[in-house]
C-alpha cells in the first residue's frame, strides 16, 4: 500500500504536466496569458510548455487569409448605378496586437473593406472601374491598410472582382462602340481612298509621258481576264486612240449656201487619146448592145 501512494503521486504529477504542454504548428504563433496578462514573449512553432492552471496558450494563424467582399451598390462619380465586389488578401505581423487590440480582426477587416469598397465607388468614375483598376485597387489597398497597421495585420493585396451594369447601360455602351467602329472603318476607308487617287494620279502622269505603258496594261488587263477562262471577254477601248483619231481627221471647211459644188474631175479614159476634132462615140450604146447579149 506504502509504495502504490507515491507510483500513483508521479502519476498524477505526469498527468498535470502533461496538461501544460502544447504543440504550436509551423505557421502559427503562440500567445501565452498567465493569470490573465499577455506574456511579451510568443511561443513559436514546437512544443510549447505552460503552466497548467495559471497559463492560457491562444494561437493565431500566420498565413494569408483570403477574404471576399461581399458586392455592394453604389453611385459613381458621374451618376451610374453598379455593383462591385472585390477580394483582400492580409495577413498577421503582430500576433499580440491581433489578440490584445482587435476583438475579431477579421470581421474588422471586413466591415473596413466594406466601407472602403463603397467610398472608392463614389470618387470614381465608370470608365476607372472598367478600365483603370490597378489604380483602383491601390487606393482600396491604401484605405483599408491604414487601420489595419495599428491592429498587427498587413494588407498584401486588394482586387476589385467584377463590376455589374444594370441593362440598360450595358445597350448604351453596346450603341456606343458599334458608333465607334463604324467611325474607325468610314475613316480608314477615306484614307485607303485618298492614298489610292494619289497612286492613282502618279500612274496618269506616268502612262500621260509614256503612251506604250496604257498599251502594255491593256494587256495586262486581258490577260488577267482571259485567265478566268470566262467566254465573254470584256476588252476595253482606249480613249487615247479616239484621240489619236480625231487628229488625223481633217477639219471640214465650211463652205457659204450660194456657193456652186465643185466640178468632179472627169474620169480618166482607157486606151489612147482621141486627137481633137474627131467625135467620140456614143458609149450608150456599146453598152445597151452588151446587155442585149450583141
Amino acid at each position: 500500500m506504502i509504495t502504490i501512494i507515491p507510483a500513483l503521486v508521479l502519476l498524477l504529477g505526469l498527468l498535470w504536466l502533461g496538461t501544460g504542454v502544447r504543440v504550436v504548428k509551423q505557421f502559427e504563433r503562440g500567445v501565452v496569458f498567465r493569470f490573465g496578462q499577455v506574456r511579451a514573449e510568443v511561443r513559436g512553432p514546437g512544443l510549447a510548455l505552460i503552466m497548467p492552471v495559471a497559463d492560457r496558450l491562444q494561437k493565431v494563424s500566420m498565413q494569408i487569409i483570403t477574404m471576399p467582399v461581399p458586392a455592394q451598390d453604389g453611385i459613381t462619380r458621374d451618376n451610374v448605378t453598379v455593383r462591385v465586389d472585390a477580394v483582400v488578401y492580409f495577413r498577421v505581423v503582430d500576433p499580440v496586437r491581433v489578440i490584445v487590440d482587435v476583438q475579431d480582426y477579421e470581421s474588422a477587416i471586413r466591415q473596413v473593406a466594406l466601407a472602403s469598397l463603397r467610398s472608392i465607388i463614389g470618387k470614381s468614375e465608370l470608365d476607372d472601374l472598367l478600365s483603370n483598376r490597378e489604380r483602383l485597387n491601390q487606393g482600396l489597398e491604401l484605405m483599408i491598410d491604414s487601420p489595419a497597421v495599428g491592429w498587427g495585420v498587413h494588407i498584401d493585396r486588394v482586387e476589385i472582382k467584377d463590376v455589374a451594369l444594370p441593362e440598360s447601360m450595358k445597350r448604351s455602351m453596346s450603341r456606343q462602340a458599334e458608333a465607334e467602329r463604324e467611325r474607325r472603318s468610314r475613316v480608314i476607308t477615306a484614307e485607303g481612298e485618298l492614298q489610292a487617287s494619289k497612286k492613282l494620279a502618279e500612274a496618269a502622269e506616268t502612262m500621260t509621258g509614256h503612251p506604250a505603258a496604257l498599251q502594255l496594261r491593256l494587256l495586262q488587263t486581258v490577260v488577267e481576264v482571259a485567265a478566268e477562262k470566262n467566254s465573254t471577254l470584256v476588252l476595253p477601248f482606249p480613249v487615247e486612240l479616239l484621240r489619236f483619231l480625231e487628229r488625223a481627221t481633217p477639219p471640214e471647211i465650211d463652205r457659204p449656201a450660194d456657193q456652186p459644188l465643185p466640178r468632179s474631175a472627169p474620169a480618166p479614159s482607157i486606151g489612147p487619146p482621141i486627137p481633137p476634132g474627131r467625135p467620140v462615140p456614143d458609149t450608150g450604146v456599146l453598152d445597151r448592145t452588151m446587155s442585149n447579149g450583141a
